[in-house]
């Protein structure tokens, strides 16, 4: 079992800017980091004491991990790896064991009846009597059966997730998808969390095909709140130029964005973190141990 760490102390006198306060989900222990949990709740409480320890959110686990973090003390975000059923019994658990969870994330199974499955998540969370937010993942594209799904979520008053990469490329989300599910949530005024390949600020073409950054999607996000077309949007997720991406996020402002666009999980938050300096977008620490 994994100790109950200290208290969680306050970010240095550096502070970090309150526009970027987290941001990145810290998801350790999913591919491709698989950090074992042990040392993955180990780091998350140190990086959370850092000068920039205020871009970090919460930790993102399995609710099957959540019996070996007992006392764990930094917020969770809880992904379901069951369907509907499987929701109340780990919340449960998680108040059980005094863990503080801040989000739940679960992805809708049933492809036959998208709709039916997040009525049924829904009810599931509201027997459950916990009050958090409920990030649903639509694993499917923009089609007219899975935009319907996102008109329950909304509906129902919950979040969309979107994943945007996947340890095979082939699976990554192109442009134009992620432009279209990032439209139909604005469209329905749904707040929304992304998983999966945002490590780095902006587009790149790793080994093996491209990948998103997520200075990307928060400028797309903005563009299409602006009126932008989601053609527009799809030519900002294309853009592989920093500087004028983070000129662009510095002129529309990043707090106005992260209204919509709230988090996103990442197996690293250093990356992040060394990304939005190196743009500008966050001054640099002071203290020059933290810029080794």
């Amino acid at each position: 079992m994994t100790p109950s760490p200290a208290p969680v102390e306050p970010p240095g006198a550096a502070g970090w800017p309150e526009e970027w306060r987290g941001f990145v989900d810290d998801a350790a222990i999913f591919p491709p980091g698989d950090v074992p949990l042990h040392d993955a709740t180990a780091a998350h409480i140190e990086r959370r004491r850092e000068w920039w320890g205020d871009l970090v959110g919460s930790f993102v686990l399995r609710d099957t991990d959540l019996p070996l973090v007992r006392g764990f003390g930094a917020p969770l975000s809880v992904v379901v790896t069951g369907g509907a059923g499987q929701l109340a019994g780990p919340l449960g658990a998680a108040t059980r064991l005094g863990l503080h969870v801040a989000a739940v994330e679960i992805a809708v199974r049933d492809v036959d009846d998208p709709v039916g499955n997040v009525r049924r998540i829904d009810a599931a969370l509201r027997a459950a009597e916990v009050d958090v937010p409920l990030y649903v993942e639509l694993p499917g594209p923009a089609t007219a059966r899975w935009l319907a799904a996102a008109d329950e979520v909304a509906a129902c008053g919950h979040r969309l997730k979107l994943r945007l990469g996947n340890v095979d490329h082939d699976l990554v989300p192109d442009s134009a998808t992620v432009a279209g599910w990032i439209d139909a949530a604005l469209d329905r005024e749904t707040r929304f969390k992304a998983t999966a390949g945002l490590h780095r600020a902006v587009r790149h073409d790793p080994e093996g095909g491209g990948a998103h950054g997520f200075v990307n999607v928060l400028v797309a996000t903005r563009t299409l709140w602006d009126g932008g077309s989601v053609v527009d949007a799809e030519a900002v997720l294309e853009q592989r130029d920093g500087a004028a991406l983070a000129a662009a996020l510095a002129d529309s402002g990043v707090a106005a964005t992260r209204r919509w666009f709230t988090s996103f999980g990442s197996c690293s938050v250093t990356e992040p973190r060394d990304d939005l300096v190196a743009l500008g977008l966050v001054p640099a620490s002071t203290d020059s141990e933290d810029n080794a």
